[in-house]
């Protein structure tokens, strides 16, 4: 079973900047898309950026300009920098793999205060 290691969540002040990664051992499989999503209180779990095998990346309107995705395939390793974070980048952030099949981390808070 893959398993996804997720670090880099934290507090910080609106403006600051943080940088998640999320590492993935145990796959079999090449790795296709990596992505980031993120669970706010009450709220569904949305994506926010994704990158695929070819480095082909996607972003939330709400974060594109400010974050940026990026992956190491020789270290199966994503990560997310996130700069000028907001109070509304407040969630969980979940890491997700796919290979045959879909793999979710435990989740790591981001808080980002006023």
């Amino acid at each position: 079973q893959v398993q996804l290691v997720e670090s880099g969540g934290g507090l910080v002040q609106a403006g600051g900047s943080l940088r998640l990664s999320c590492v993935a051992s145990g796959s079999r499989f090449m790795i296709n898309v990596m992505g980031w999503y993120r669970q706010a209180p009450g709220k569904h779990r949305e994506l926010v950026a994704s990158i695929s095998s070819g480095s082909s990346t996607d972003y939330a309107a709400s974060v594109k300009g400010r974050f940026t995705i990026s992956r190491d395939n020789a270290k199966n390793t994503v990560y997310l920098q996130m700069n000028s974070l907001k109070p509304e980048d407040t969630a969980v952030y979940y890491c997700k793999v796919g290979d045959v099949r879909t793999y979710w981390g435990q989740g790591t808070q981001v808080t980002v205060s006023s």
